[in-house]
């Protein structure tokens, strides 16, 4: 049981899964939570556990993160909540096809999901932690935000709409006390690939990753201070030459003559 307490944290998706063990372990450090997602029943177990196991406070709240007034109520309570102190962006979906052969309103649904939820949520989070000084928002993207080719296009661009909506909020936030990390899990071991209508028993073994093992390696990036968090990438090395090169071609990207290749041949 833990006597200090950290402030509070929101967690979405929180009913299993990744967003489950963030409640246990946020719990565990000294946050009261307020777990959301769909599933009441979950969420009300989840939150009898935690309470009984950490004597933290566990609120719940039934919520559909892709209906657009359901955010905007929960986005208008992170902006308002001043005990906040933390926002946990989990909830998320994968679709049963491809673009190609998914329903419209699947696709929608994963991007209201995936994409417009936690954009605004995150707004909410940085307007309240701004005027109060401190805070930190957790957005949960993909290793697909950096192989496309490997996967379903559309949610592995949600998850890159995440990366790049998280580092430049940490290149606006640099001189605040507000902190801000994006994790990009690998393949791990949830329920959203059943309820994608995948196997994840049908992957390598040595590619999955446990979920504790993916929110505790999570956890200690954040407490180092890292903005980008790849639990399974061994060599830092291999991100940080990423980045450099990424950053050698920016200058070069916008500039008032045609590069040589495109010129229209005289």
């Amino acid at each position: 049981m833990t006597e200090t307490s950290q402030g509070l944290a929101i967690i979405t998706g929180a009913s299993a899964g990744i967003g489950a063990v963030y409640a246990d372990r946020l719990a565990r450090r000294g946050y009261d939570l307020l777990l959301v997602a769909r599933n009441e029943t979950r969420l009300a177990a989840l939150a009898e556990r935690l309470e009984q196991a950490t004597g933290r406070s566990a609120a719940i709240l039934r919520a559909d993160l892709a209906d657009a007034a359901q955010v905007a109520d929960l986005a208008e309570r992170i902006e308002s909540e001043k005990a906040l102190t933390l926002l946990v962006n989990n909830a998320g979906m994968g679709l049963h096809g491809s673009l190609a052969t998914s329903d419209a309103s699947e696709v929608s649904q994963l991007l209201a999901l995936n994409v417009v939820a936690p954009t605004l949520l995150a707004r909410a989070a940085v307007r309240s932690f701004t005027k109060r000084g401190h805070g930190g928002i957790i957005n949960l993207s993909s290793v697909l935000a950096l192989a496309p080719e490997r996967f379903e296009g559309t949610y592995s661009a949600s998850k890159a709409f995440i990366l790049n909506l998280t580092q430049g909020l940490a290149r606006a936030l640099q001189e605040t006390d507000v902190r801000i990390q994006a994790v990009l899990p690998g393949a791990t071991r949830t329920e959203i690939w059943e309820r994608a209508g995948k196997d994840i028993n049908s992957f390598p073994p040595e590619w999955v990753m446990e979920v504790d093992d993916l929110v505790d390696a999570a956890l200690v990036g954040f407490d180092a201070g890292e903005i980008i968090t790849i639990p399974p990438l061994s060599d830092e090395g291999e991100w940080n030459a990423l980045q450099a090169a990424r950053q050698a071609m920016v200058p070069n990207l916008s500039r008032r003559e045609v590069a040589e290749r495109y010129r229209v041949p005289a």
